[in-house]
């Protein structure tokens, strides 16, 4: 078991653990709650009512965050001539020529995502096994191996985030960072709720979304009453 210190403990002990709050009250005593003096990322979860085991209840997908995330994303693109011009000028950070494929094997992750042009895919199959454990590796599901490089960095740059649920069926996702008020947050989450509602797979039954918390990065959750999701 975690140890947590004092001011953690503290913490806990002053939110109600069987109560299930509003969604704004919830992220209001997230917020107040910070004791630290770096600006955290407010994360949210989401226990959904699906069986990820059974593939025609995987529920994956992207939303872009109406408000960010708060902080930089460089993009790296997998490109070669017009579509490298047009990644460029579309804000990427990094082309991924020979050098930069070959840094990559050597361990360098200086980017947070990365997309690649369909015919590009045979050189980052050859990163698969380094790119795949870490997220990053361009998948036509989420949008990231695509000719439209614009539209596709872009988005990116945006604040798009991709979420997938994991094998105890919930889905986690930042949702921004505490500086942003709960405002944005909540405007953020909304946009990510909504998402996930539109992704419901058919053969879910009974209860779709079960459990909803927030929480920042060095604090506790805070239930929200999933009744109040339409």
């Amino acid at each position: 078991m975690p140890k947590h210190g004092k001011k953690y403990i503290e913490i806990v002990n002053k939110i109600d653990r069987q109560k299930r709050y509003d969604f704004n009250e919830a992220l209001e005593i997230s917020l107040s709650s910070s004791y630290v003096k770096f600006d955290e990322t407010v994360d949210i979860a989401v226990r959904l009512g699906v069986d990820p085991r059974h593939a025609d209840q995987m529920v994956r997908g992207t939303v872009i965050l109406p408000n960010g995330l708060g902080k930089e994303v460089k993009v790296l693109v997998f490109a070669k001539g017009e579509k490298e011009k047009e990644a460029l000028e579309a804000g990427a950070d990094f082309i991924a020529d020979d050098e930069t494929i070959e840094k990559i094997k050597a361990g360098w992750f200086g980017f947070d995502k990365a997309l690649a042009t369909p015919d590009m895919m045979g050189a980052v199959g050859k990163l698969g096994r380094i790119l795949g454990p870490r997220g990053l590796m361009p998948n036509a599901k989420t949008g990231t191996v695509t000719f439209d490089v614009e539209k596709a960095v872009k988005e990116l740059k945006a604040g798009k985030i991709e979420f997938r649920v994991e094998k105890a069926g919930i889905v986690h996702a930042p949702i921004g960072k505490a500086s942003f008020g709960v405002e944005k947050l909540a405007a953020n989450a909304n946009a990510f709720l909504a998402r996930i509602l539109a992704l419901k797979p058919p053969a879910s039954k009974g209860t779709y979304i079960k459990a909803i918390s927030v929480s920042t990065t060095m604090g506790p959750g805070v239930k929200i009453d999933p009744s109040i999701i339409k």
